[in-house]
Formats: structure tokens, sequence, C-alpha cells
């Protein structure tokens, strides 16, 4: 056997081909909705994923006002959010948050389980969370994924 016939290849932003994937979020677990959201943008689906460069794939969310949580935490979870002045210090729950903006629920599970960094917010930009069932996507034609 040939030495250069086991050489690892790592893969380069120029080569990478970026999928769209359309998720129904439908009386689905945030968190386990999350990472399986988590691992598509990070592209550890495919056999080129590399850790170091982003090869994930955009994924557009639709029905997230409609996710649930498991046991209590609908009411007992919180958000934490400051805006940096003094007494400018936010808790919501779940419950108050999916009123206000139920795109937030799954963003923030799903930035939780991207790493932290440039790479990990150039991740997040190929997520695009909707309450509803529309979204202006149509024309990438995005292919449902299913869990």
């Amino acid at each position: 056997m040939d030495a250069n016939s086991f050489k690892t290849t790592s893969a380069k932003p120029a080569d990478v081909q970026r999928e769209w994937f359309v998720v129904d979020a439908d009386r689905e677990v945030v968190g386990r909705l999350a990472s399986r959201i988590a691992a598509i943008l990070r592209g550890k689906h495919k056999p080129s994923y590399t850790p170091h460069v982003d090869t994930g794939d955009f994924v557009v969310v639709v029905n997230a006002d409609r996710v649930r949580f498991t046991g209590a935490k609908e009411n007992d979870k919180t958000y934490f959010s400051y805006s940096g002045y003094p007494g400018g210090q936010r808790l919501r729950t779940p419950r108050q948050l999916r009123e206000q903006a139920p795109e937030l629920i799954l963003r923030n599970a799903v930035k939780g389980m991207l790493p932290r960094g440039p790479l990990g917010r150039q991740m997040l930009t190929k997520l695009k969370v909707y309450a509803g069932a529309e979204h202006p996507h149509a024309a990438q034609d995005p292919k449902p994924l299913d869990f």
C-alpha cells in the first residue's frame, strides 16, 4: 500500500456544498430537536465534517411556537437577559417568552449547543426560525427533515 492512500482530507470553505432543510417543530421536545438541528448546522451529518470549518447546511424551522417542554419546565425554567443598564436584568419563563418571541426559545437552545466564538456565530446565521407554518425560503427548495 502506498503511504499517500491514507491521508486525511480536510474540508476547505470553498469546497462546501450547502443544502437547505425544513423542520416542522410541531409537538417536538425543545432540547432533543435543538441537538439534532445543531448537528446539521455544524455539518456532523456529512462525511466531509471538519471541526474548524463550517461545513453545515441551512435549517428552516417552522411552527416554532408549538415546541414543548418536558416536566414543569414551561413554568419553572427561566431565560436571563441583561440590557447593560442598571436594573436592566430580565428573567422570563418559557410561557412568557412564547407570547412575546416564540422563535427565541428554539434559537437559544440551538445556540447553546454550538461552539463559542466566530465559528459558532457563523453557524447560527444558517438557522432560520419562524413561529408559523409559512417561511420565505421556498425558492431554495428545502428538503423536509424528519426526526
